[in-house]
Order: C-alpha cells, then structure tokens, then sequence
C-alpha cells in the first residue's frame, strides 16, 4: 500500500489503481465522467480534477486528472480545496453547454449520473444563453432509445462497445462540437450485449425504449434481486416492478459471474412474466369449454384425480427451481419422477455432474474466464446460447495485449495503451463446429465439420498431448497437422480454457474435452480449466434430484405401468413430436398441469393450475458451474389481483401432498422447503448453511425492496380500492415488500435489490456497496458451490469409439441456435417475438447446387410424421448432408436432434 495525503489526512491507498479509483474505494467522493471500472481511464472528461502538490498542502499546487494520475508514495493531494472545486464547477458547465436540462422530461431523470454529478460539483445556474447545437437521433432497434442530444462527449459507449464487446456497428463520428456516437445508418445494433450502453452511458442518451412504454422513476418501483433463467450462466439481476407489471430489468454485480454486464436476452426478454400475458386461475376443461376454478374447488379436483389414479408420475422441469422439483419428487415418490429431460439430454448432464464432481479439473468462473490464454471450444456456439461467456472469451482473448503492458509498467487502467497493443496481438482461440458462430471473427482457427469429425479432430489433439490415448484414425494430413500444432500450443500455454456443452447432445464431445483436459493436467502443472454448458437455468440442479427421462416416463404411460401425469412447469411439446403429444392428450383426464404460460401442454389438460413465474416466487437454481443461487420475489401478484389463484408450485404440491396422503403441513416457508432437500441430498447440504434464513434483520428491519423515495403507494391500488391495504408480509425471505427497511451497504447483505446511496442516485452508487471500486461486494460473492466436496477422482479418460469417415448417405438434422428466439419462456414475450429471425433450414452451398437450390428457395421434407417448408439459408462452412433447424423453436422439439431424413427437396409453390 502507499502512502498518501488527501486533504490533510494519511490515507493507504493501491499502487496499483489510479489516483480516482483507489480514493472512490476508500469512501472518497470525486466527480467523474469518461472512467469506468471495466473500461479504464482515457482522461476525456476533465471532471475528476484534484490538485496536486509539491511539499506541503499550502504550495499553490498543480491541477491533474485523478483519473490519469498513478497512486505515488508521500504525495499531496488535495480534492476540496477551492482551486479544484471550481475547476470542475466550471467543467460541468462546458459540458452541458448543449445539454438539453430536460430532466423532468428525461428517462434517465433520478437514475442518472450526470445529475449526480452536477449536484456534486455544485453546479446550479446556467450561464449559456445561445443557440445549442441539436444532433439527429437514430432507430437502434426495438430495445434501445436514442438521443444524442444528451451528450457529454465521455466516449463511454463507443469504449465499451468497440473496444469491450468488439461489436462493429457503433462508432463515434465528426470532431470538435459536432462529435457523434451511433451507426453510420439508422438500424437494431447487433451486439448481443447492445442493452448495457443503458448502463455505461452516464447520461440519457441511451434508454431503454422497453421500459419508456410504461415509464416511471427509480424510485417508484419495487425492486427484487434475481437471477436470469434464460440460460445457464446465472447472471444476477435486479428486477423493477409497478403496478403488478416488470418494468425495467438491470444487472446485479456478481464479481465472479456478470460483473457490470448482462446480455440482450436478460435484460429486455421479460414481457412474458407480466400478469396480463399468464394464467390467473386454475382451469378445468369440460366438453371443450374452460371452466375457471377457485382455490378450494381445484384443490377438491386434485384430490379426486388421486383417488382415481394410483399410479402417477410427476414431469418436473428444469427451468424451475429446486424447491418445485423437490416437492414433486415428495408426492409422486423417487421411482414415480421424472426431471423432464429427453434421454440423450439426461446422458449429457450426468456426464457433466460426474466431471464437475469428480473431475479434478478446475471449473473457472465467468470472470476467470477472461485471464486464460488459449482457449479450444469444442461443438458449441456460445454467441448464441451463452453470451456471456463468448463475452468473456473475448476478453481473454485481450489478455496477451493486458500482460505486455506489464512487462512495459504501463498499468491496467491506462486503457488507450492498451487497445492499442491488443489490435495487434491476441490470444490464441480455437473453435469446432458445424457452421459459422460470430465468435469466428477473432478466433485463431476455426474447424467446420460434423460431431464425429469434430470428435475426431479432439481425440487426434488429446493423442498429441498425451500418446496412451487412442489415434483417430482416417484424419486428413493436414488437419493431423493442425492438431499437433493445437496440442503444442495448449501444452506450451500457462492458463488453457476447454469449453464445450450439450447442446449438440453428444456425450462424445464432451468427453472428448474433458480428455484433452486431464490430458494437459496430466502432462504438466500449468493451469487448465474446463467449462461445460447445460441446455437451461437449473439442468444440474434438477438431475441432482435424479429422475428418468421423459421418454422412459411416456413409456410407462404407453405400457399402462402408470395411470397419469402431472407436468410441472413442462411443455411437451418442447421436447415430443407434435402428433405424439397430440395423441397423447386425446384422454385429457389423465393429466394435470402447473405452469405460469399458456403452453399447449397447459392448454390441453384436463385440469390446469396457475402457478408463479420466477419473478413472482423465490427459490433456487444451480448454474453450469455448479453454484446454487437464490432468486427472490419481486411483488407479490395477489396484492394486485386479489381475485386471482396464482400460487408458488412447491406450495400447491405440497398442499396437495398433504390433502392426499392426510398428514399435517410441514412447509410453511421457503426455508422448510430448503432444509428438507438439503437433509436428504448432500450435494445441497451447503446451500442451507450459506443462505440468510427469513428471520434475518439489520438493526432490527428487513431489507427494503424499494427506495426510500418510494412514492404513490396509496394508488397502487385504487383501481381496487381507495383504502390502502396492509402491505404483504413475506415470510419467505429477508426483504419487505416496502420501503421502510435497510437499504445500505452491509457485510452480511449480499443480494442487493436495487443500488443507492445519498448522493449517488444512478448504478454508480454501486461504489459504495463494494470493498474496492471494481471488485467484490462489502457482502463477498453470493453462491455457493455444490460440488465442493468430491470422494472420489476421474483417475482415468473416458473411452471413445472414434468412427473412421464414413459418407453419409441421408440427411443428419443438428440444431443451430439464435440468442432470440430458442430459449423457451423468452418466446411467449412479445418484445423478443420482434426481433426473432424467421425459420430457416440451414445448408451447405454444395447441397444446394445438387438439387439446383438458391438463397431464396424453399425446400420441404418429413420429421417425425411432420411435414415442414422451409426457406433455405445457405452455408459455405456446413459439411453435406446436414440440415440446421432451429432446435427448440415451436414446432422445432428437442427430440428432432440426430433424425435423419431419407427425402428432401425443393417446394414447388
């Protein structure tokens, strides 16, 4: 640490930060602009300036940016001295000289950092009395608001999003006053990670044009801290809610997962939890006619399905969280569950949960992710289905640039220097996969080619690397080469990344992964790590539960061993063909169905249950690394809808476990539920001893859910009443459904519903909820691991069969994914169904020029007694005979992966 004096007083400061960052981390307040924590300093702004002196405090001194300015050993600095103070008065001036001031107006209003700032420095009259340069603002697509106008010229956006994100369709234009950021034309950016510039930008140039449709203040919404479930990273978010309705979804610091970003799909794909989207009671279908039940009469039907029917068997689901999962697996009984997965998918998982547990490979961190220095991606397009790790390979890709910057002492936080060495030098990455991903524009090699092939590739390197393993064999002399040249590099590297996932269904792949993993381990010391994705937010915290797959569960049905089904939180049709989903449901009164969506499964069963979704519940889930997360609820919908009978699954099954096997409740709150798992599974033993128990205080209060500056309480509900009801109680968690409670930093307060802190209104604020600026929370990381504990190791690789080549002769279905559109509860949201891509079938060019196909062609074929016409998007990389579909679209199930096709040709219309 050095020594430092600020203002008079002896302060240890971090040599290693700069002069801005290490006195924010230390509770000192200085205005700021262009520097970010994940961006650096560039010393744009001219905001941060301190006086520096020379021998004592009372030398005149000299202004410098803090910003730009090393943390030195004895130095003198002084922050509120006169000369500073009005500097950077005057600074914010200059910089709102073409500032609208319509902050009544504007979205960002109460959220921003400018006003922040401007109330920081001081700054109160304004002085220019002349004509303002106006900009033009531009369409960026359906989820981010454009106004350029609000402008300080911080150079923010264009930081993150070139230089960060390496997205290509944002820049910055002009020069002097005239400076613009945006697109060379009006368009949607494309950056999978386009909605953080709501975020980065301290201003309200870019706002998020989701939330402007039913626009309110900060500090007029309820807040929950969350965990996205749309895929299986775990980013944490914090959810906004008003008037029964999510309004705003922005990321929640995790300094081992997401950090201060999340993706496209997590921050606006949201519209389908809002009570006007999703069923409200329960529905017993008679004669085709719906009837709607209350809470008493579904619970009567409930019981008379389980005097009729013996055998039963549950289908959980794994975008639920454990709590449901385990509460069905208690009424049907362990042999009578089934975890919803197909079998090929069950396969993948337990693979992944026996290398997670036992694997002796280090399993890194989102954030971890970014320091290693080759990376191999084995049959998996991450852009699409995990985007926040393609962001962070991107960043380690960026590694090489950060290291020799050391060697020449210029410090991380200098980014300019930085982005300039990284144009030119890079880690080395290495992808397979079927097609093109948008991770090829900075990968060192790419490999197109079937699974097979490309498990041919992966064991021919694990065989370079450690020769005991098996050859492949018929591998072409180049890509032997190729392989060897890999093996060399991974060997040679000091931190190698292998990632690879079921997506594809192979369990091949990834035990292709995991042996060039153990491989590398093997051969020598040197830091290598294994990241192995799942297909949803709780695939591993599910199969824990165990169960069969959904095939041996239809199975049963089909064999008369069981007599009926409840599908919880399940869609069949997602995985099943449609016409045996359709067969299936002939005989309605034999299923029962909880879920929150309007699913063709909800739909025709003989009796429906409504059910929260994850924004109206709270619970659990377990990422792809295997950390189990707490979700909270936001609101609770039946303040809003008295009338309504929605309730949490793990409740209405155990209210039923009780009715049916007459025994007395035992579950009363959400930590019952996770004391009764935690006792009978060991892998969750931890997630009892680390989670806050519901009794929990701070100074005697809960944690608030909204603003002290919460507003309107009494016309939350006057459309139902003009006398304000008590607010709900929630006995589930740590947090009030109020403002009155604690909403300050503290060590113990890990999930942080909402940042604020006086003086610091915007997500800036979360400075002062963190140890150090950038780095982890007062509170330490949330989570906690539940594979930490491990009896037993992998001693050995797993064994392959490696296939020679062999020409296909029929066309092979393999899946391709898009960020929008294949994740299932994202697509009954309204706001992403806008920026879906339409159907394709994905071929290769070759094919194409076989049957005399072009780009606008449609081709029609048969899958699983379906027929299907498809527009044809065609492929220079796709290897023949294999047909891309988009797996997990409507109409599109899981269990089409692998079918092969004997006809296809072109639709004549």
């Amino acid at each position: 640490m050095a020594h430092v004096y600020i203002d008079s007083k002896k302060y240890d400061l971090n040599p290693s930060y700069n002069l801005l960052q290490a006195c924010l981390s230390i509770g000192l307040n200085i205005p700021y602009f262009c520097w970010h924590p994940l961006l650096g300093s560039i010393g744009v702004c001219r905001q941060c300036a301190v006086t520096q002196h020379d021998n004592t405090p009372n030398d005149q001194g000299r202004l410098i940016m803090a910003c730009m300015t090393p943390v030195i050993e004895n130095s003198i600095i002084s922050i509120n001295n006169s000369e500073s103070r009005e500097f950077r008065k005057n600074i914010i001036e200059l910089l709102l000289t073409n500032h609208p001031h319509d902050c009544p107006v504007c979205e960002e209003g109460g959220h921003c950092h400018l006003q922040d700032m401007t109330v920081m420095t001081q700054h109160n009259i304004r002085k220019y009395n002349f004509k303002k340069r106006t900009h033009y603002n531009q369409y960026l697509g359906n989820f981010i608001k454009h106004d350029m106008n609000r402008c300080i010229g911080c150079y923010r956006c264009v930081r993150y999003y070139q230089d960060y994100a390496d997205g290509t369709d944002f820049g910055v234009y002009g020069a002097n006053n005239n400076i613009y950021f945006g697109r060379i034309e009006d368009g949607a950016l494309e950056n999978e990670h386009s909605g953080n510039l709501i975020e980065i930008c301290p201003t309200g140039v870019f706002t998020d044009k989701t939330h402007s449709k039913k626009y309110n203040r900060k500090w007029d919404m309820q807040y929950g801290p969350s965990i996205c479930h749309n895929c299986s990273i775990g980013c944490n978010i914090s959810i906004g809610e008003r008037y029964g309705e999510v309004r705003r979804i922005e990321n929640r610091y995790h300094e081992e997962i997401n950090h201060y970003l999340i993706c496209d799909l997590g921050r606006f794909g949201y519209s389908h939890t809002n009570f006007q989207n999703r069923p409200k009671n329960p529905i017993y279908t008679v004669n085709k006619e719906k009837i709607t039940l209350n809470f008493d009469q579904s619970i009567s039907m409930v019981i008379k399905f389980f005097q009729r029917f013996k055998r039963i068997i549950g289908v959980g689901s794994i975008r639920s969280s454990i709590e449901n999962n385990f509460s069905l697996l208690e009424l049907v009984g362990k042999d009578y569950f089934s975890n919803g997965m197909t079998h090929q998918e069950q396969l993948c998982i337990d693979l992944i949960i026996d290398i997670l547990c036992n694997g002796t490979i280090h399993i890194p961190s989102l954030k971890e992710i970014e320091n290693y220095d080759v990376v191999l991606i084995l049959g998996e397009d991450i852009t699409q289905t995990s985007p926040r790790i393609a962001l962070a390979v991107r960043q380690s890709m960026k590694k090489k640039a950060r290291d020799l910057s050391d060697s020449y002492n210029i410090p991380q936080w200098n980014t300019s220097s930085i982005v300039n060495i990284a144009d030119n030098i890079k880690n080395s990455l290495y992808i397979t996969h079927t097609h093109e991903t948008k991770l090829d524009d900075c990968a060192t090699w790419c490999y197109f080619a079937s699974i097979d092939d490309q498990i041919q590739l992966a064991s021919a390197i694990a065989h370079e690397i450690d020769n005991s393993l098996p050859k492949s064999l018929n591998l072409k002399c180049t890509l032997q080469k190729k392989a060897i040249l890999i093996a060399k590099e991974l060997i040679n590297a000091k931190k190698v990344l292998i990632i690879s996932g079921s997506h594809s269904l192979s369990t091949s792949i990834i035990k292709a992964s995991f042996n060039i993993a153990r491989a590398i381990k093997k051969k020598k010391m040197n830091d290598v790590g294994i990241s192995l994705l799942t297909p949803a937010s709780n695939s591993l915290g599910v199969k824990i539960l165990g169960g069969m797959s959904i095939e041996c569960a239809l199975k049963k049905f089909h064999d008369n061993e069981i007599d009926a089904i409840i599908f919880m939180e399940y869609d069949l049709y997602r995985y099943v063909s449609e016409e045996d989903c359709n067969k299936l449901f002939q005989n309605k009164d034999r299923f029962i169905t909880i879920d929150h969506q309007y699913t063709k499964t909800y739909q025709n069963s003989k009796l429906s249950l409504s059910s929260t979704n994850f924004v109206e519940s709270s619970g659990t889930i377990v990422n792809f690394e295997g950390r189990a997360q707490h979700f909270f609820q936001v609101y609770d919908p039946l303040f809003y809808y008295p009338n309504s009978c929605i309730i949490d699954s793990w409740k209405w099954l155990h209210i039923i476990n009780s009715k049916v096997k007459n025994i007395k409740k035992s579950w009363v709150t959400l930590d019952d539920v996770i004391k009764s798992y935690s006792f009978k599974y060991s892998f969750f033993k931890y997630i009892q001893q680390n989670s806050l128990h519901s009794s929990f205080r701070i100074h005697g209060q809960k944690i608030a859910r909204s603003p002290n500056r919460y507003s309107g309480r009494t016309s939350l509900r006057s459309h139902i009443s003009i006398h304000e009801p008590c607010q709900p109680k929630d006995i589930n968690t740590i947090f009030s459904f109020s403002m009155e409670g604690s909403h300050q930093p503290h060590h113990l307060m890990s999930h942080i519903p909402f940042v604020w802190f006086p003086g610091w209104n915007s997500p800036q604020a979360l400075n002062k909820f963190q140890k150090e600026v950038g780095k982890s929370l007062i509170s330490g990381i949330s989570g906690v691991h539940v594979f930490k504990d491990t009896t037993k190791k992998i001693s050995s690789y797993f064994k392959l069969i490696i296939e020679p080549y062999l020409k296909q002769k029929e066309w092979y279905i393999i899946p391709y994914y898009h960020l929008f559109g294949n994740e299932e509860m994202t697509q009954y949201s309204s706001i992403i169904r806008k920026n879906i891509i339409s159907l394709y079938a994905l071929i290769s060019i070759s094919d194409a020029l076989t049957l005399g196909l072009n780009k606008n062609s449609i081709i029609e074929f048969y899958c699983l007694n379906k027929k299907y016409c498809l527009k044809v998007k065609l492929s220079k990389y796709l290897k023949r005979k294999q047909i891309g579909l988009p797996i997990g679209r409507k109409n599109f199930p899981i269990s089409m992966i692998g079918q092969k096709i004997q006809y296809l040709r072109e639709f004549i219309q």
